[in-house]
């Protein structure tokens, strides 16, 4: 799980040991993908498979260690388990034996704090039915789906089906537009983007793809130059862009470039609103102006790729904020979805990336201990704007937007 690159709904499969959870993830994709014993802890790290949901799409099943594993080792694959949470969409809680005390309670508080909806399933029917009086009081208590089912023998295998395809939450999805709001039918708009060392070969990178789909799916027209042609591409473009979005290392060249009349913004910063934390991105944004020297700034960045000195979150970001700053800092740089190398409480500030590779929940769960602890997150396409200088131009564009959201308009 460290180095998910997975952008699909995630469905975590939760539970003690022997509860069939690996079981039930056979029943569900319908096929031997999951080792199966009467062996406690046979599960010990999480395991992912894929399937096609109807009605849903692609997801990502992820079958996890028993809550209730002892010793130091499966103290460790407890901690593995509960890590996951940061990735999930939808919980599965797996019960059997007409077993429900302290170990389901807990794990129920932890998808709480995580705001994750969830799902009860008690296994093993064939051996023992759940018992009226407990599936009403988990009914009563929780305010959720709880269904009966036998693994090896799945008769009501789309009761369950649609039990997970309610509670899946919408956002999961994530099928709204990156640039709602921001443009319409047959507007123009101008994408910047710089070919260097970190451009893949004979490709363009994930948001400039994402960007020019989104922009076809709102029958408008894309343009893509790279920035050594804006300025006389700006000459002659006709009309007017609506939008101009740019990768957020040339901002202060675009910034130059684009008058000031015309919107203009970033892929990271348009990722920010779709998918990340865009309020307390807001908010902490500014936090840059008070980092003091010997403060340790994290790095988050949500996929592994090859590691060049054009890198922008490991070279390019230290750089700028350390030339912005005038202080003496340290950086942590993460990759993909592991453990921090220290407390985040370690931090003065967090910079996560776009997360163009991972989906809404990874991101946000990503941050929630920073903002547990009282860290402030910031983006990259926002750092990079502040320190240019041009942090209420870049996000300006979705200002209003973003506030129409929050009051329900």
């Amino acid at each position: 799980m460290a180095k998910s690159r997975e952008s699909k709904p995630h469905i975590g499969i939760f539970g003690r040991r022997n509860n069939g959870k690996s079981a039930l993830i056979n029943a569900l994709v319908q096929q031997e993908v999951a080792i199966v014993s009467d062996v406690a802890g046979t599960t010990t790290d999480p395991v992912k498979k894929t399937m096609e949901w109807p009605g849903i799409g692609p997801v990502i099943l992820v079958d996890t260690a028993g809550i209730d594993d002892l010793g130091d080792l499966g103290t460790k694959r407890v901690k593995k388990t509960l890590a996951t949470l940061r990735t999930i969409d939808l919980a599965v809680l797996v019960i059997a034996d007409n077993q429900f005390d302290k170990f389901e309670h807990n794990l129920i508080r932890e998808f709480n704090s995580y705001s994750i909806p969830f799902i009860i399933v008690h296994n093993k029917a064939d051996i023992r039915p759940i018992a009226s009086r407990l599936k009403e009081s988990l009914n009563t208590t929780f305010q959720t789906d709880v269904i009966d089912f036998c693994s090896l023998n799945p008769t009501n295998y789309d009761e369950l089906m649609q039990a997970i395809q309610k509670r899946i939450p919408p956002s999961a999805l994530n099928k709204e537009s990156l640039l709602r709001g921001l443009i319409m039918k047959g507007d123009l708009v101008l994408l910047i983007t710089p070919i260097d060392s970190e451009a893949p070969e004979g490709r363009m990178i994930l948001p400039q793809v994402q960007a020019i789909r989104d922009i076809l799916d709102n029958e408008c027209i894309a343009v893509v130059a790279r920035e050594s042609e804006v300025k006389t591409l700006m000459d002659t473009l006709h009309p007017t862009p609506a939008l101009v979005i740019t990768d957020s290392q040339i901002f202060e060249k675009a910034n130059a470039m684009i008058p000031p009349g015309i919107p203009l913004t970033s892929f990271s910063i348009m990722l920010a609103r779709h998918k990340g934390d865009f309020e307390n991105y807001l908010k902490g944004t500014p936090f840059i102006d008070r980092l003091a020297d010997g403060n340790r700034v994290l790095i988050l960045e949500s996929c592994t790729h090859h590691v060049t000195c054009d890198d922008i979150g490991r070279f390019k970001i230290p750089r700028w904020m350390l030339n912005y700053t005038g202080k003496e800092l340290d950086f942590d740089v993460v990759a993909g979805l592991g453990d921090l190398p220290r407390p985040i409480t370690d931090y003065s500030l967090v910079v996560q990336c776009g997360g163009c590779v991972i989906t809404r929940r990874q991101v946000t769960g990503r941050l929630k201990e920073a903002l547990d602890a009282g860290v402030p997150i910031t983006n990259y396409g926002m750092a990079i704007a502040f320190m240019h200088g041009i942090f209420q131009r870049a996000v300006a564009p979705f200002l209003v937007e973003y506030k129409n959201e929050q009051i329900g308009c």
